[in-house]
């Protein structure tokens, strides 16, 4: 642990040690933030700098720059802040990734038609770090920060799944087809070279995850079909999740990451960071499970009322195919190794644990429009004909 005093020089020695012998994010720096304005030492600010330290300065109000800001100050009301990631090994060339495994092919009972719903790129910046479906009701239950597309009213859930439930069919929503308030959320992408509203905040930098965050170019909320069946509507407010935010300390259980670049969508990494060339983006993949048990909108552990297909495509016994959900994300990077997901302090960002969570709220007339948009085999958005 280091004590930002009041001369400061612990603070300065152990940063310099840090960029002397290496990336200051490999360095795992406990801070109390006892500094005051007059020191003008940011406590953790300086150790969250890129590979050059590039963004020591900004300290949360100050960094390491002496008079600079109120850094002592704001740290001092923080306490302990880590930053433990990412590190380089968590990033490879999208040339390396290995290929992607093909969908199976589709008999004539299958259901091949798509829908896809709208709902933006949350451009108004809807964010917390709650999580609905897995800690309702408790306040910076993800311990990072999630984006959010399709309902908007995110910010006074409860314990109680329907009492939450309610919230949502009051909700507005960005889609552009109003009859869908479903809410739509994943982990915020950042450059971790840039700051952010958040850089105090649980959730945000109180928690490890730095950076500015990155809006999507594109998010594409595709509904696609089952290869050996058609599907049947979704119940409302069914909760589906996918992905496991914890699965770098769990040694990849449920994880289902897919990490891959414009241009080479045929390869994909689910446990690193692709490097994409030049005018390629950086892509987030994120399919859902789609085998309902037909009864249940959730289950204690947030999966078994709800799985994903046999190899096949066919759906396990006891249980029937509803419209599956593949969320693609695309962002415009920084180069280089500058950029990681938010997640668990623990989980030091690392990509296999990129995830996703959706609930279905979706009037049934829309509802109906997409199961036979997708058993008809056409290929549909927002209502209509592409």
């Amino acid at each position: 642990m280091v004590l930002a005093s009041a001369t400061g020089a612990l603070v300065l020695a152990a940063a310099m040690t840090a960029i002397a012998f290496g990336d200051p994010r490999k360095v795992q720096v406990d801070v109390v933030g006892f500094g005051s304005a007059a020191d003008g030492f940011g406590g953790t600010g300086f150790f969250w700098g890129g590979g050059d330290g590039q963004n020591g300065d900004y300290g949360l109000g100050g960094g390491v720059e002496i008079g600079g800001g109120n850094g002592g100050d704001q740290n001092g009301d923080i306490g302990n802040q880590r930053v433990t990631g990412p590190v380089d090994d968590d990033f490879a060339r999208i040339e390396l990734a290995p290929p992607v495994e093909n969908d199976p092919q589709a008999r004539r009972s299958g259901s091949t038609g798509t829908f896809v719903s709208d709902c933006g790129t949350n451009g108004n910046r809807l964010f917390n770090s709650e999580n609905v479906i897995v800690a309702p009701g408790v306040e910076n239950g993800a311990q990072h920060t999630h984006d959010y597309v399709g309902n908007q009213n995110i910010q006074n859930y409860t314990e109680d799944v329907d009492t939450n439930n309610v919230l949502l069919a009051q909700g507005q929503t960005s889609c552009e087809d109003k009859r869908d308030q479903s809410t739509y959320y994943w982990p915020v992408l950042r450059d971790i070279n840039g700051v952010d509203f958040d850089a105090n905040a649980p959730g945000g930098g109180a928690d490890g995850n730095v950076g500015r965050i990155l809006q999507p170019k594109r998010a594409v909320l595709e509904f696609r079909g089952n290869p050996q069946s058609e599907v049947q509507p979704m119940a409302p407010f069914l909760q589906i999740i996918t992905g496991n935010a914890r699965a770098f300390t769990t040694d990849g259980e449920n994880a289902n990451a897919q990490w891959t670049c414009t241009g080479f969508e045929g390869q994909a990494f689910s446990d690193k960071y692709p490097l994409c060339p030049e005018g390629s983006d950086v892509v987030r993949i994120a399919d859902f499970p789609s085998c309902w048990d037909g009864e249940n909108i959730e289950s204690e552990d947030n999966r078994s009322h709800i799985v994903f297909p046999e190899r096949d495509g066919e759906c396990p016994r006891g249980t029937v195919a509803v419209p599956q959900l593949r969320q693609t994300l695309v962002y415009d990077v920084p180069p280089g190794t500058s950029f990681a997901v938010d997640g668990f302090p623990e989980e030091r960002r690392n990509p296999i644990t990129d995830h996703s969570d959706f609930i279905n709220v979706m009037s049934p007339d829309l509802m109906r429009e997409v199961v036979d948009c997708i058993n008809d085999g056409r290929d549909c958005r927002t209502g209509q004909d592409r």
